[in-house]
């Protein structure tokens, strides 16, 4: 797995985590949270199939 595609994994995580602690202290702050979580797993789905891609990339290059 992509070392970034990790890291914006997680980005997710701990932005689950302090929106879950945001509204539970009654702060409507955990929306700002909720769109970073949605931009982290944009970048992590996209570095996840730039990987395969290029992997694929590569063994068509290879085989042919």
């Amino acid at each position: 797995m992509p070392r970034l595609a990790l890291y914006a994994f997680a980005v997710c995580a701990l932005a689950v985590a302090a929106a879950v602690v945001s509204f539970a202290r009654g702060s409507w702050l955990g929306v700002v949270w909720i769109l970073l979580f949605g931009v982290a797993s944009n970048i992590a789905w996209y570095y996840m199939r730039k990987a395969k891609n290029d992997r694929a990339a590569e063994q068509g290059t290879a085989a042919g």
